[in-house]
């Protein structure tokens, strides 16, 4: 199910930051200091057994959901209009299946390395996504597609 809106010249959320480039930076910046300063998250067969099972779940929902967006015709990209609002596929169980999904594969990857260090980013990392990114994204999609908008709102929960 979809609704349907034309996208303006300034059609964006203008959130903060492009979403995979926060991920990827704090990861990487967590992979730096646990190059420099290793510290284990975890015995080593439960984090990989753990982070195996995260990064398998993760794959399938970031396909899923991109698939959802794709059917309906819409960009894929935070950084392009939305021009339609996906509310089928895993959009039926949480509003943010993309972040969801790239929370998990940054959270697997920390696990399949066996480091602290993303892990302790990953807290604030996810306050940027909220405040930077998610609460952008709603607000614009509250303007653009109004009660249709804020009634998917009240069916279904910002993340899970």
């Amino acid at each position: 199910m979809a609704a349907q809106n034309q996208p303006s010249t300034s059609d964006s959320p203008g959130v903060a930051v492009f979403p995979p480039a926060l991920f990827v930076g704090t990861l990487g910046l967590g992979l730096i200091l646990h190059w420099v300063h290793p510290v284990r998250l975890l015995p080593f067969p439960v984090a990989r057994v753990a982070g195996v099972v995260i990064l398998v779940l993760s794959g399938w929902l970031v396909r899923s959901a991109e698939a959802a967006m794709k059917r309906a015709g819409t960009n894929v990209r935070p950084d392009q209009p939305t021009l339609v609002l996906v509310t089928d596929g895993p959009f039926r169980r949480t509003r943010n299946p993309m972040y969801l999904a790239t929370t998990g594969l940054y959270l697997a990857v920390t696990l399949l390395v066996n480091a602290l260090w993303p892990a302790v980013l990953a807290l604030p990392m996810l306050v940027f996504l909220e405040w930077g990114v998610v609460r952008r994204e709603e607000r614009y999609l509250s303007a653009k597609f109004g009660n249709p908008y804020r009634d998917y709102q009240a069916r279904v929960r910002r993340w899970v």
